[in-house]
């Protein structure tokens, strides 16, 4: 009988143990799924982070693109191979691209904290240069091969940050574009990047920025940037005209007329800003002071060294939209005036500020024509101070909308540069001190650009975009005669010969697939 009830309750703990086990394993009611929200705060596309009272929206672009007669994609054959127009010279340059940008708002008390990322991953064919080899061997500055293939070739492509900031109560900090800039940047209405007559940060610039809203579309900023990454044109020091020089003949000649010798960086430059938005379009007037800080007259600290040299900007644009011609035309324009600033005429990104080209000639004896010039900030020699570069420019666009699918803009710019009368005599002792140069020729290194280009746009569907835009560019240079090379040179294949002074012309045609998203 013990042993009977001793199986029963054996049996009965046994059986309660498997259903406390069972009962574990019973299906619990899940938590809500938090599905991803609409953001109406915002604007079309932005989405609840889940969890979270912050809005996200992503987008991009993917561009394919060949411009024909350049080396660089966006900028005409200024300089280099391409300015030399011979064998080293490509015919054409080839780009896919892909952009990817993360806009992020949250609104607080103290209005939307905001924060926006912006990134592209490149790949562009590359250029070649001579050696001097004795054989003629190039070199060619695209990416080598990977040897195993192990990532596809991924290391040879590029990836750039063009914004990175933060927006909060008015303050911007990071990486954005410049306050100084037009809203169109670089573009009034085309896609060729290297246009002089304005401003155009378009990969953005470090800066901390206070932008003041009036109401009725008037805003004010006020920002401290970093001068360091685009707006340092040069600040050159000729050494002893006629005596010890960082200068050389080919040097000259390539447009270099002695070394830039900046100092480390000690001041931002400071930018004020203006701007009206209507519904006819907007007026902006902007200012910029920029400090040139020099290094030393020779090799160490004990050789002495010029003055800071402020230098400044002054920049009205304006957009006219909607014009009687059609639904959608618009007018972009814009002049500046600089003073040891030029870049903020000579736009960074694609624009050299330097230019020597060769071409054609009618002058007998000679083997080839050339032109070349330089826009620094300013210019100094051993023992004087800082002579400061000036310039003026404008460039503009008028964009026609032919109907929903087709539009074409025309657009244009001029620059002028203009070196003190010391500064002209400095660099010209050097010139006719180093470069042999024949009898009647004159020296001048104030120069002009002029430019001029067309593009018609294909929108077959939206967010598709295909595009061709032709430029040409003129370098107006202020020399005449005709010079000599005493040795070759190497990197563009040159030979020793005689050189017609003369204007210089590029071409270039960028043709262009992209898609938004």
């Amino acid at each position: 009988m013990k042993l009977v009830k001793s199986l029963l309750l054996g049996s009965a703990a046994g059986l309660i143990a498997v259903g406390g086990a069972q009962a574990a394993d019973l299906p619990v009611k899940a938590k809500a799924v938090e599905y991803v929200k609409i953001c109406s705060l915002y604007g079309a596309g932005f989405y609840y982070i889940p969890g979270t009272d912050t809005c996200i929206k992503l987008g991009g672009y993917l561009r394919a693109e060949v411009a024909l007669n350049s080396n660089s994609v966006y900028s005409g054959q200024f300089s280099g191979t391409g300015g030399a127009h011979n064998r080293l010279s490509n015919y054409y340059t080839m780009r896919a691209r892909q952009d990817l940008n993360i806009d992020t708002r949250t609104a607080t008390e103290y209005g939307v904290v905001r924060t926006y990322f912006d990134a592209v991953f490149t790949w562009t064919t590359g250029s070649y240069a001579g050696t001097g080899s004795a054989t003629g061997a190039t070199t060619y500055s695209g990416a080598a091969p990977v040897a195993n293939g192990s990532d596809g070739g991924i290391s040879g492509g590029a990836l750039g940050v063009y914004y990175a900031f933060i927006q909060f109560a008015g303050f911007t900090m990071g990486k954005a574009v410049s306050q100084f800039d037009a809203p169109w940047t670089n573009y009034p209405g085309n896609n060729f990047d290297g246009l002089v007559g304005g401003g155009g940060t378009v990969t953005g610039v470090n800066q901390f920025t206070y932008t003041a809203d009036f109401g009725q579309g008037i805003t004010a900023s006020f920002s401290a940037q970093d001068q360091t990454a685009y707006y340092q044109a040069g600040v050159v020091n000729l050494g002893i005209p006629g005596g010890v020089t960082p200068a050389t003949a080919a040097g000259i000649l390539g447009g270099s007329y002695g070394a830039n010798n900046l100092g480390g960086s000690r001041s931002p430059d400071l930018v004020a800003m203006v701007r009206v938005d209507q519904a006819w379009g907007l007026f902006q007037a902007s200012v910029a002071a920029h400090d040139n800080h020099a290094g030393y007259y020779g090799i160490d600290e004990t050789t002495g060294h010029p003055d800071d040299k402020w230098g400044w900007a002054v920049q009205l644009a304006l957009s006219i939209k909607n014009i009687p011609t059609g639904a959608g035309d618009t007018i972009n324009v814009q002049g500046v005036y600089t003073d040891g600033a030029t870049r903020y005429n000579f736009q960074p990104t694609s624009n050299p500020g330097t230019w020597s080209s060769f071409g054609s000639t009618g002058l007998a004896g000679a083997y080839q024509s050339i032109g070349f010039a330089s826009a620094p900030d300013t210019v100094f020699v051993t023992g004087g101070q800082q002579e400061s570069v000036k310039t003026w420019g404008m460039r503009g666009a008028y964009t026609h909308n032919w109907d929903p699918y087709w539009n074409t803009a025309i657009y244009g710019a001029y620059a002028q540069v203009k070196y003190t009368t010391a500064g002209a005599a400095a660099v010209c002792t050097n010139f006719f001190t180093l470069v042999a140069t024949a009898a009647g020729t004159t020296c001048n290194p104030d120069f002009n650009i002029a430019q001029l280009g067309l593009i018609t746009r294909w929108t077959p569907v939206k967010n598709l975009t295909f595009s061709a835009d032709f430029n040409w560019t003129r370098l107006d240079q202020k020399y005449s005669g005709a010079v000599g090379l005493a040795a070759p040179i190497a990197s563009v294949a040159k030979p020793a010969a005689a050189y017609e002074l003369k204007d210089q012309d590029s071409f270039t045609l960028l043709l262009r697939a992209q898609r938004n998203w």
